[in-house]
């Protein structure tokens, strides 16, 4: 069950004050409501246990002062066996947490633990802003800002209740030695959430990054200056030999005109190029690695992809196709796949009597 509107402005007015007046309370529910509609499908929901108490949700953790989360627990209540449910994901039952910022994985059967890394990573989230702020700031006068925020589970909750943050939604990265793995909560129903690629894209494509390359992207992303949807699809296409724009738009949803400039946005920003033979966006290793070069790839795939420099793999041919392939009459992308000249609604409308 979600934590309801009501307690999270409460919340949001014990830490905030002024700053969370009627402006700031409709701005409020205009942002939960948005990030409702975005939801993804549920994994398994989780419950928390921080310096020995246990906690309903973490909104109530957030507001006991005394909680700081340096020693605690997620455990997943009823988690799926291995399999598709986990795609792109790695089984497991618990997480804990330690004070030095380091946790140990669980498996969802018997077996040893594995000891990573944790840091937790700002995902949606409303700042409370006044209409006196917001006239301030539209006339170009100081603004409350956020900036970013990639640290560990007890520095993101102090960094929460400082700046009067209401979190939606976090990703929990784990370090381990040869890989990283991101976790996605939604904290309003206390659920873990299926990867975005999980059913979109073939697992197949994905390819594991060392953790020293994913903790230089995930702290580009924790920077807090980029949309929602460039940090993910950095994220996707930066664990990827590639992916053209209508691929990721599979993966997201929404139009494909808002991926393919998010897509350009990254490109700008030298994290990723375009490869205009193939239409696919690659990313760039030595953007991230620029002392030590491209970091080793370790692939999913028993065959892995076609080496970079030859780019001749008739499945990146095709894909690259499907990009491009428009109908000449509205504009609308064609289906991948075999198909006729024109989309479907215009053959209709040109073999209608």
């Amino acid at each position: 069950m979600d934590v309801p509107l009501p307690e999270l402005n409460a919340l949001a007015l014990r830490f905030a004050g002024e700053r969370h007046d009627a402006y700031s309370e409709r701005a409020l529910a205009r942002a939960h409501e948005e990030f409702l509609s975005r939801r993804r499908p549920r994994l398994a929901p989780f419950s928390l246990r921080a310096d020995g108490r246990e906690y309903p949700h973490f909104y109530a953790l957030l507001a006991d002062e005394d909680a700081r989360f340096e020693e605690g627990e997620l455990r997943l209540h009823a988690p799926p066996g291995a399999g598709p449910a986990w795609e792109f994901l790695r089984p497991f039952e618990r997480i804990v947490v330690h004070s030095d910022g380091s946790a140990e994985l669980g498996p969802t059967s018997e077996g040893p633990t594995e000891r990573a890394i944790l840091r937790v990573l700002l995902r949606e989230h409303y700042l409370p802003r006044s209409r006196v702020e917001e006239d301030r700031a539209a006339t170009g006068g100081e603004r409350v800002e956020l900036g970013g925020f990639v640290g560990t589970l007890a520095q993101g909750i102090g960094a929460c209740r400082e700046r009067a943050l209401l979190p939606f939604s976090v990703a929990l990265l784990l370090y381990l030695p040869e890989e990283r793995i991101r976790l996605e909560l939604d904290l309003p129903r206390s659920d873990l959430l299926v990867d975005p690629r999980a059913g979109r894209l073939s697992a197949a494509r994905r390819v594991r990054r060392t953790s020293r390359f994913s903790w230089a992207v995930d702290r580009a992303v924790g920077r807090g200056d980029l949309t929602l949807l460039m940090a993910r699809c950095l994220e996707v296409v930066s664990e990827s030999s590639g992916l053209n724009a209508v691929e990721l738009t599979h993966v997201f949803g929404g139009v494909r005109e808002l991926v393919d400039s998010a897509l350009q946005g990254l490109v700008a920003r030298g994290w990723t190029v375009f490869d205009h033979r193939l239409g696919v966006y690659r990313p760039r290793p030595e953007a991230f690695l620029p002392s030590s070069g491209a970091p080793t790839l370790h692939s999913d795939r028993a065959e892995p992809m076609p080496d970079p420099a030859l780019r001749t793999s008739v499945q990146e041919l095709l894909a690259a196709a499907d990009a491009r392939a428009t109908c000449p009459l509205c504009g609308n992308p064609l289906p991948s796949g075999p198909r006729e000249i024109l989309c479907a609604s215009c053959a209709a409308k040109v073999g209608a009597p």
